[in-house]
């Protein structure tokens, strides 16, 4: 029974020991991530072991390890890095001559914000969209401030989204106003930088691309492709803002293009070559001509309408299946229509009756012909004899 008693007692211990090992490490990690220390790469950063008493040594640990960076210069109570890069980045920690925890931090090597690449683009009246790059990678966590004023001096935000930190909206911008500066300030844990760009909304508007360009035949036409296309989904369904477009087209393999001009979003193209592929393309741009011409759309290809043909084969055998119809048609037929029949033994009567009236005319004329030519063959005889005898009775003496 003892035994029983004794071992919820061990059991308590163990837990009270293993409760108070995990609020140690716990401490530990907490101090490792309480503090952050900021350094510029390339320079002398110095960190100071702040919990240490005024010049006693301490002992400095880099990730836990004792091994530390070759250019690293501990000083009583402070570590120098020389000339830092960054693979000196790590959880620096100072101990005592005892191995307790004094001291820790976080160590981010950087460098400062610099000057940021602005670009802007104008898809439609009502929004201006700006996006930056850096030109200085910095390696330090970055957050931007975005801003524009017009010609008027007034200052406002211009729009961001945190999950697109590098972007920003001015909103209904005053387009007849001759400029924007736009005003973009980095900043990270070493210092800030400013940006200011001038942008002329005027010159900036450039529409997005048509959608859905779709040429199609005309039926009976084959020197004609009817095209269709929709406004960029960008652009508002508003009829204060209409577009207006170019539409260009080429025969395929040919780098000559036609162009045609339109208001609308349908048109018909009137003299594409015949039985050719032709690739069509389609642009837009302010009806009043502000700004710019959008990209082209993609290139769409389409074959005007060809004439169907009928395939000799296919000729052929109804031709033949005419000359040899099937005589069980004909029997069905011929029952179901006596009349047909009486018919066509009647006509066969007609054609045989002519036959013989031609056979007798021919065989009249052949008789007369003969008659004839003996006729004049006599005659030629009996001259032949009269021209002799007359030629005898000349040559007798008298």
């Amino acid at each position: 029974m003892p035994g029983k008693a004794s071992c919820p007692g061990g059991l308590i211990v163990i837990g009270v020991i293993t409760l108070c090992a995990v609020r140690i490490n716990s401490e530990i990690w907490s101090n490792e991530v309480s503090d952050i220390e900021y350094g510029k790469l390339g320079s002398n950063v110095t960190l100071v072991c702040k919990a240490s008493l005024s010049g006693y040594p301490v002992d400095w640990r880099l990730n836990g390890s004792a091994v530390l960076p070759r250019q690293a210069l501990p000083s009583n109570s402070s570590l120098t890095l020389i000339d830092t890069d960054l693979s000196m980045e790590g959880n620096y920690s100072c101990l005592d001559e005892g191995g307790n925890l004094l001291w820790a931090t976080k160590l981010r090597l950087g460098h400062m914000p610099g000057l940021v690449s602005v670009s802007c683009r104008m898809s439609n009246h009502h929004r201006v969209l700006c996006s930056w790059e850096q030109s200085v990678k910095t390696h330090l966590p970055t957050k931007y401030i975005a801003s524009y004023r017009d010609r008027s001096n007034a200052v406002e935000p211009c729009h961001q989204d945190s999950f697109r930190p590098n972007e920003c909206s001015i909103l209904h911008p005053t387009v007849w106003h001759h400029y924007h500066i736009v005003n973009v300030t980095e900043v990270n844990p070493l210092g800030s930088e400013t940006t200011l760009v001038r942008v002329q909304l005027r010159d900036l508007l450039k529409p997005d691309p048509p959608e859905a360009v779709t040429p199609e035949p005309v039926v009976g036409q084959p020197r004609r492709l009817l095209v269709r296309w929709r406004y960029p989904s960008s652009w508002p369904k508003d009829e204060g803002f209409p577009l207006r477009f170019q539409l260009r087209y080429r025969p395929q393999g040919s780098i000559n293009w036609s162009l045609l001009n339109s208001t609308g979003t349908v048109l018909q193209i009137t003299d594409v070559l015949v039985a050719h592929r032709h690739v069509v393309q389609v642009q837009a741009m302010d009806d009043l001509k502000f700004g710019q011409w959008s990209d082209w759309t993609p290139e769409v290809e389409a074959l005007p309408w060809i004439e169907p043909k009928t395939d000799p084969e296919l000729s052929r055998q109804s031709e033949e299946f005419t000359a040899f119809p099937d005589y069980a048609e004909l029997e069905s037929s011929t029952a179901k229509s006596p009349d047909i029949e009486v018919d066509k033994y009647r006509s066969l009567g007609v054609l045989i009756s002519l036959g013989l009236i031609a056979g007798i005319v021919l065989s009249m004329l052949s008789a007369l012909i003969i008659f004839l030519w003996v006729r004049h063959r006599r005659r030629d005889e009996v001259t032949k004899q009269e021209l002799t005898s007359m030629v005898k009775m000349k040559s007798l003496p008298i």
